[in-house]
Order: C-alpha cells, then structure tokens, then sequence
C-alpha cells in the first residue's frame, strides 16, 4: 500500500511539474482568452493514457507498478478535469458563449478521440 502511494505520489509530482511547464509555454506563444493551455494539457493527456491503457492491454510489457505510476500519478498529475471545470465556468461569467461551447465539446470528443487514437495505436503497432 504504502508503495503503490509513493508511486501515485512521484508520479503525480511529475506531471504536476509538466502541466505547469506546458501551461507556461502555451500562454507564452499564444495569447488568447480561450483556455487553451488547459485543452492542450487534457487532449496530450488523453492520448498519452490512450498509450498506456494499449500498452497495458498486451498483457506484461509494463509492471503493474509502472502501469499505477504512469496512469494515476504521471496522467492522473498532468491532466486537470478542476481547471476544465473553473475555465468552463470563467466563459460563462465572461459571457464567451462561442469559446465555452467550442472549448466543452473539443474538451470532450477531442479527449476521447485522442484516447482511441492512442488505443488505436499501440493495437496497430502490437497486432
């Protein structure tokens, strides 16, 4: 128990830190009142744990140790569903129906196409 926490816990440090990175790095280049760091952050994470969930599905090529590190701590650190809801809720107040209706549906079926894509992936790399 207390080793698969500090997994979860390391792993989450990790993709705390790049989050933060990322956000930095898109706010830098991009300047914009959509909350475009956020959807960049989910969609990349959304794919990345597409991978994982694929490489999980071919049964022992990561450790059921790499696979909690990876997908609750690095994903679970990197992505953020709380910014999602508080950017979602900022387009309301601001009044930005165009950015708050473009932003939840790519937030949602981009997210999930980018989930398969990844799935879809390591299926055709693995098959």
């Amino acid at each position: 128990m207390l080793k698969n926490t500090l997994l979860v816990g390391f792993g989450g440090f990790i993709g705390s830190v790049l989050r933060y990175l990322t956000t930095l790095f898109v706010h830098k280049i991009i300047i914009t009142n959509f909350p475009l760091g956020t959807l960049i952050i989910n969609l990349i994470g959304c794919f990345i744990i597409g991978i994982f969930y694929g490489l999980f599905d071919k049964g022992n090529l990561l450790s059921p140790n790499l696979r909690i590190f990876l997908s609750v701590g690095l994903c679970g650190g990197f992505t953020t569903f709380s910014n999602f809801s508080n950017d979602t809720i900022n387009l309301v107040n601001d009044s930005e129906l165009l950015y708050l209706m473009l932003y939840m549906g790519l937030s949602i079926f981009a997210g999930i196409s980018m989930t398969f894509l990844g799935k879809s992936i390591i299926n055709y790399l693995w098959s």
